[in-house]
């Protein structure tokens, strides 16, 4: 195993057994729900279905993300030991983690300068960005030094794609994403919006699909549309999920019907507590590597 740390933030979404089992460490954002601090700790403190329950319910959420004295006292450790690092942030488009990251990494430099630090905005969420976080973890273990997992990773994040679709708009409402008067006729239209993530990372509603069951079929046209050399595509598959796990195994059931030669089954993990507490319950997401995101 190359020595050095392949780190990025609880967001990726992946379950605690998944980071341990593929080596990499993770730093925890924040979330108050009910005016009450918790850390995003893969649901180990409140449990996925019980969080989602409870903002079902009405509960108030709010999110924080890791600041600089954080990532500097959990960085520090490591370089301590005698590690180099390549943390890889959230998307920026969607959140300054990374200023706080690179703060962190300039003081860390002043006193070990032998060290290597890198900082990656990976462009993208959730278990999409748990996807980059396995493939780096596998070129690390196939023996990619870490100057090139760098350049590797740089020259080919926008090649993650991500989907996603909504079949309750209450809290894109809530947060701004929708507005309000579309989202009510959404609600009567009985419209799923269709987004995904674009180059800059950014989430960017794409499509208005009425119906769960089309938007369903629409979202793995998208798959077959964009990923790496279509219905032959041969990597991995995964699907992120807000309390609706019924709609997530559908997707994945869709899937692996199409896409015979996929590496493994469509794993599917649930949308944190972070990200969650801006999309509410009733999200799905599907993440694949295949052409880059342009626009």
């Amino acid at each position: 195993m190359s020595d050095y740390i392949l780190s990025c933030c609880s967001t990726a979404d992946l379950s605690k057994e998944h980071f341990e089992q593929i080596d990499v460490k993770y730093i925890c954002f924040h979330y108050e729900l009910d005016g009450v601090e918790y850390p995003d700790d893969l649901g180990q403190t409140i449990g996925f279905e019980d969080f989602y329950a409870r903002m079902a319910a009405g509960a108030d959420t709010r999110t924080s993300q890791v600041n600089a004295d954080e990532f500097e006292a959990y960085f520090e450790p490591f370089l301590k030991d005698g590690h180099d690092i390549m943390h890889v942030c959230l998307s920026s488009g969607i959140s300054g983690v990374i200023n706080s990251a690179n703060i962190a990494r300039e003081a860390l430099k002043e006193r070990y300068p032998d060290r290597k630090i890198y900082i990656v905005d990976s462009l993208g969420a959730s278990s999409g960005y748990g996807l980059i976080m396995d493939t780096l973890s596998a070129m690390r273990a196939a023996g990619s030094t870490i100057d090139e997992l760098h350049d590797w990773i740089e020259e080919h994040k926008l090649n993650l794609n991500h989907w996603f679709f909504s079949t309750d708009l209450t809290f894109y409402i809530k947060g701004g994403r929708i507005s309000k008067t579309a989202g009510t006729i959404g609600k009567v239209l009985n419209i799923c919006p269709l987004l995904n993530m674009d180059n800059l990372g950014h989430l960017i509603p794409r499509y208005k699909i009425r119906t769960k069951k089309k938007v369903i079929q629409a979202i793995v046209d998208k798959m077959e549309e964009n990923a790496q050399n279509g219905l032959q595509y041969c990597g991995k598959c995964y699907i992120s999920q807000s309390g609706c796990v019924e709609d997530a195994e559908e997707v994945a059931r869709l899937v692996e019907e199409r896409f015979p030669k996929l590496n493994g089954h469509v794993e599917i993990n649930y949308v944190g507590t972070t990200i969650g507490s801006h999309t509410g319950p009733g999200t799905v997401a599907l993440f694949f590597w295949g052409k880059k995101r342009t626009e």
